[in-house]
């Protein structure tokens, strides 16, 4: 992916909702002007989510969902409509496609019901409007037709004006620093990503810095002391949580210093509860369950920091006999009421909705969330000054035990 691209979990999530033969796949492919979805007219074309990354005038960068039909039937049906509420756990903006010759079935309320109850935006596309006489108005709803091709450009800036969001203007980095500042970024060769590319958070970071008109220096940890016995004093050091121990004792006091999922966890909306989540760790017990969750789907590889470096550092911090648990992509556990803490990755390849559902599906179970950077700067001891760039957050570590543990 180039520093010019949008990733996934940075673009709007629309899904494509309704009844079988209701139009929506033609609707999709008339919204998207591709051949995205297959079309027929046998109930239930459509047997699991089909998703498209892509450019959608006048919105930008987005992913296009289009589901299976949610009054599906038989044992696959069910497990279709399950996919169905699945998706609705990433969607930012739903679109509901009806027969507008037909009344709304219980189905279609249902869905309307969960778009409230999950605070998702929508609206109705109700479709093959070329079957009416005269169209009329009605608020919350748009009247089109996928053979025809009318009201496509009406429906598309109706959802416009429902995903109009001030992500575009969200800092991973830039509001920290300012113009003409030298910010270092720390970057380990990770074995993990594709040869010759940086992992997400770091492409990131280096392009907030340069918007910000800061100076980006990019080393590995190994590099650092030398770099920053050479440099002026920087503004900020960002370093990837799996070297922040060594990163830690190179980078002197008085400069501070943060991680790039730390940075992540905050971009993403989660990282006061990951800071208050935690303080669980000193909790655990023999026997507990530990999730550990990442929201890519990379090829795990010896040394990995999910499956292997986190519970490694975890037994050794705690002392404990933990049974680790480890989920990865969109797959997430529905039920979490039999851990005893979840620890997420930064979130990067998921959109905040994704990762608000799972922080509330944490706490709605009772289960502490926190994160991999907040994590690994816990059990190092270093996490009051990681986050010391967000005083309020310092203050509620402190608040713990009375300040009387060293972080």
């Amino acid at each position: 992916m180039g520093l010019n691209d949008a990733p996934s979990g940075e673009r709007i999530h629309i899904g494509f909702f309704g009844r079988r033969n209701a139009g929506k796949s033609s609707v999709v492919n008339a919204v998207t002007n591709q051949d995205l979805a297959v079309v027929s007219d046998t109930k239930g074309t459509t047997t699991d989510p089909v998703t498209k990354a892509m450019e959608l005038l006048p919105l930008g960068p987005v992913v296009i969902i289009d589901t299976p039909g949610f009054d599906d039937e038989g044992e696959l049906g069910e497990l279709r409509v399950k996919k169905t509420k699945q998706i609705l756990n990433r969607t930012d903006c739903a679109v509901l496609v009806t027969d507008c010759t037909l009344p709304l079935g219980d189905c279609e309320k249902q869905l309307i019901s969960i778009f409230k109850e999950k605070n998702i935006p929508f609206i109705i596309a109700k479709n093959k409007a070329d079957l009416l006489t005269d169209i009329p108005k009605e608020e919350g709803a748009v009247y089109v037709s996928a053979k025809e091709k009318t009201g496509i450009e009406e429906l598309k800036n109706a959802v416009a004006k429902l995903t109009e969001t001030d992500t575009m203007t969200m800092k991973l980095v830039g509001d920290l620093i300012k113009p003409d500042d030298m910010v270092v970024l720390v970057t380990p060769i990770d074995s993990a990503a594709p040869k010759g590319r940086l992992i997400l958070p770091q492409q990131q970071a280096i392009r907030d810095v340069l918007e910000a008109n800061a100076c980006a220096v990019v080393v590995r940890e190994t590099e650092l002391s030398g770099v920053l016995g050479r440099i002026e004093k920087p503004a900020l050091v960002i370093t990837d949580s799996q070297a922040f121990a060594r990163v830690s004792k190179d980078t002197p006091e008085d400069i501070p210093l943060t991680s790039f999922s730390i940075l992540m966890a905050r971009y993403k909306g989660f990282l006061d509860a990951a800071v208050k989540g935690v303080k669980a760790i000193d909790d655990l017990k023999d026997g507990d369950k530990v999730l550990i969750s990442e929201g890519c789907t990379h090829h795990r590889q010896c040394g990995d920091i999910g499956s292997v470096k986190l519970p490694n550092w975890l037994k050794e911090y705690t002392g404990k006999n933990l049974e680790i648990v480890l989920s990865s992509g969109h797959g997430f556990p529905e039920e979490l009421s039999d851990f005893a803490l979840c620890i997420h990755c930064g979130g990067c390849m998921l959109g905040s909705k994704e990762l608000t559902y799972r922080m509330k599906c944490a706490c709605d179970a009772g289960v502490p969330f926190t994160n991999y950077g907040i994590a690994i700067a816990y059990m190092k001891g270093i996490l009051k000054r990681s986050i010391e760039v967000f005083p309020h957050l310092v203050k509620e570590l402190e608040d713990h035990n009375g300040g009387q543990r060293t972080y």
